[in-house]
């Protein structure tokens, strides 16, 4: 039996990371503009105006698609600027938008009628009651799921909705449905959904004591690094914590999902992309796991009854998955 292969979707967090993606084979990047409009406001990552240009002018040329993610909640009084985003998205040839607001996608429909609109992850959608009604409101033509969802649930999903449904198949989980994280907030006053960062850059510190290494979140403590233990950017969610005497991950152990193992599955159940995490990681990193998602999912279409996992493909990954260890997350839940 013929299955349609899904889009291989890879992260761009830089003119460098977007080129490194489309060389390795990806069929499309996403990306953001260097501002609160996208939920990976790093300082030194995102695109200008002329770097966008010369990202999509790339991509076009090689026959890839560029998408857009503006996918922060507009925020009162300053919704011109989201809305300049769409425009700007528009004006320069995206081939689709990624939106999680309610409002930004009545604006992007109205104003941009051919403009193709992709549902976040950040707009929290886990069922296909949510993504129809964005479907027949606003024309949403693909909805991004948050990774909570086991494949049978997946797989609901896609029978009872004309969207194309997206998945993430490489890249840092998250302990929250994505788009109601409430954590960054209560520590630093800025929400990921808004501000565009889980940990903003102002409110990191790292100070090294006769402890060891510590990180600090706006003054709180996030986790200790022994010397020579390897040290990963402090949020709140994947910080060790002192709980009845006993320091442990209390909330989430860093680690990255990783559906190599069922990706049959996901093109039985008729997934139309699969997502990798991760703009806000290096090209290198790009590069690595756009490669190896793309080897997997070719040996996956010319054969999937006889298709495994190559020993080199989980090493590769694993040594640039968060703390070097990857999961099948929601995806293989064994109770019901």
């Amino acid at each position: 039996m013929s299955v349609t292969l899904p889009e291989l979707v890879c992260p761009a967090g830089s003119l460098p990371a977007l080129k490194m993606a489309v060389d390795r084979g990806a069929d499309c990047v996403y990306c953001g503009l260097k501002d609160e409009t996208n939920a990976r406001n790093f300082s030194g990552l995102n695109f200008d105006t002329t770097s966008l240009r010369e990202g999509i002018r790339y991509a076009h040329q090689h026959r890839r698609k560029v998408l857009l993610a503006i996918n922060t909640y507009a925020q009162a009084g300053q919704s011109e600027r989201w809305r300049h985003a769409v425009d700007q998205a528009a004006e320069f040839g995206v081939d689709a938008v990624i939106l999680a607001d309610m409002g930004l996608l009545a604006y992007a429909a109205q104003t941009h009628p051919h403009l193709r609109l992709h549902l976040s992850v950040q707009g929290s959608a886990t069922n296909y009651e949510a993504i129809n009604y964005c479907h027949e409101r606003f024309g949403v033509v693909r909805a991004v799921l948050p990774r909570v969802l086991t494949l049978l649930q997946v797989e609901q999903v896609i029978r009872h909705t004309p969207v194309e449904i997206e998945v993430f198949g490489f890249g840092s989980l998250c302990v929250m449905v994505e788009g109601r994280c409430l954590l960054s907030s209560y520590v630093t006053g800025e929400s990921p959904n808004t501000h565009g960062v889980c940990s903003p850059a102002k409110a990191v510190r790292w100070n090294q004591t006769p402890k060891g290494m510590q990180s600090r979140l706006n003054g709180m403590l996030i986790d200790q690094y022994a010397d020579g233990e390897n040290a990963g950017y402090p949020t709140l969610c994947k910080g060790r914590f002192d709980v009845h005497d006993e320091i442990y991950y209390a909330l989430e152990e860093p680690t990255s999902l990783n559906v190599l193992s069922v990706l049959p599955d996901l093109l039985r159940i008729g997934v139309a992309a699969i997502k990798v995490e991760g703009r806000q990681r290096s090209p290198a990193y790009v590069g690595q796991v756009t490669q190896i998602l793309r080897a997997a999912l070719d040996a996956c279409a010319d054969d999937a009854g006889r298709y495994s996992v190559k020993p080199s493909w989980a090493a590769a990954l694993n040594k640039v998955a968060e703390g070097q260890q990857a999961t099948l997350g929601a995806y293989s839940r064994p109770w019901k």
